[in-house]
């Protein structure tokens, strides 16, 4: 292979990454160099959540040691048979990359991923070797998020935990036998068990009060793993069942989900053309009920049809329309977790109602003031001054309050 110069191989590596969508850097350790030791900093002025139209993490310098690779994957653009252009840094390269972007205020930290080059447990070594000379040669305070490669020894995985803010592993597909089938390398029980030594791992981190020697910082961003959409055939609430236990199993910070990109030269059994990014973005939607808003996976899926979520209204709105008996709430008398499944409320919007109404009774310009938009709650509640009458039963509430065109989303590539 010709010798590549640095910026060339950056132009590779980066591009080669932004297939990764789990890069978020929320839950990160608070470390500065305000005091003037080290470099970088996690607090301040320091993670900046800049996210690109599709939700892709912008404020870290995001990148693959090589994007060369033993396996086959048939999902990937990097894998052994693809006819892409291939470069690898070194060791030194990463090192010195990071502090140099991080000095000229490009990026606030690292996340670091990488194709299988010799063996699991060599490319493994490798990215240890970055995250350990940038935290222990150069202290650098900034963020680091490094993926795993499940196959790998655990004592890296365990050295990894150390030196990183934030771990993931993929599962890659809902299906472990469409892994088997499109991924011949990868095993999915070899992905759990490293997901469950990092979940183990981050327990026995956590320091008791009466610890007079508090143990090492073992990822204090958690883990996090993304699924890939449309691949297998997986119908969304499949996928939603799969999220609902890895978040339940392994204690994830994050699911991320990618929807499928038809890739050159790609094998016959994988679709031929993508699944809308709207369906990426339901599930994103899904997922943060079952996060934030105490839904469960079973509970989403009566609003959707056939196993997928509907594209033109959002999970909660479809599931409200299911269950419109519950309806309406009283904003006066509601508790939190009932109101949390109003169509149109949010965490905060109801958190600012549950204090405001200890000192005034709500009329429904109150709740207008404390939401986005009125006119996709009026319909579920009954305020003081307000009762939706027939409106919550209306045969045509879903072409009144469903939005009239559907938003664009952005493509990656």
């Amino acid at each position: 292979m010709a010798r590549l110069d640095l910026r060339r191989k950056l132009s590779i590596l980066a591009d080669a990454a932004k297939y990764d969508a789990s890069c978020a850097s929320s839950g990160a350790q608070k470390r500065n160099s305000s005091n003037g030791k080290g470099v970088g900093s996690t607090e301040g002025m320091g993670i900046c959540h800049a996210y690109t139209p599709d939700g892709r993490c912008v404020s870290l310098l995001k990148i693959l040691l090589t994007n060369f690779c033993i396996f086959d994957c048939a999902y990937c653009i990097n894998r052994s048979s693809s006819n892409v252009e291939r470069a690898r840094f070194n060791v030194d390269e990463v090192v010195d990359l990071t502090l140099a972007f991080y000095k000229r205020n490009y990026i606030e930290g690292l996340f670091l991923s990488s194709g299988i080059i010799r063996s699991s447990d060599y490319t493994m070594e490798q990215m240890v070797e970055v995250v350990r000379r940038l935290r222990e040669d150069h202290d650098f305070r900034g963020y680091i998020h490094l993926k795993l490669i499940p196959e790998a020894d655990p004592k890296l995985i365990e050295l990894a935990g150390l030196y990183a803010d934030r771990l993931s592993a993929n599962i890659e597909l809902p299906r472990d036998e469409a892994l088997s089938a499109l991924a011949p390398e990868k095993d999915a029980r070899v992905i759990r068990k490293a997901m469950g030594q990092v979940r183990l791992r981050m327990e026995a981190a956590k320091p008791e009060r009466r610890d007079r020697i508090k143990p090492p910082r073992f990822a204090p961003g958690g883990q996090s793993t993304q699924l890939i959409v449309g691949a297998d055939g997986a119908p969304d609430t499949e996928i939603m069942d799969r999220s609902a236990s890895l978040y339940g199993g392994y204690g994830l910070r994050r699911v991320y989900y990618s929807a499928f990109s038809p890739i050159p030269d790609s094998s016959a059994i994988l679709p031929v053309s993508r699944p809308p990014l709207m369906r990426e973005h339901r599930l994103y939607q899904a997922d943060w009920l079952m996060r934030f808003y105490g839904f469960s996976a079973p509970e989403i899926a009566e609003g959707s049809v056939g196993g997928m979520l509907d594209l033109d209204i959002d999970p909660k709105l479809a599931w409200a329309l299911q269950k419109r008996a519950s309806f309406p709430v009283d904003v006066n008398t509601g508790d939190r977790e009932t109101l949390l499944r109003v169509p149109g409320l949010g965490v905060k919007a109801v958190d600012r109602i549950i204090s405001v109404r200890r000192y005034r009774t709500l009329r429904l310009e109150d709740v207008g003031r404390l939401t986005r938009s009125i006119d996709k709650v009026r319909p579920w509640i009954v305020a003081l001054d307000w009762t939706p009458g027939g409106l919550t039963d209306a045969v045509d509430l879903r072409a009144r309050i469903a939005p009239h065109k559907r938003p664009e989303q952005l493509s990656l590539f």
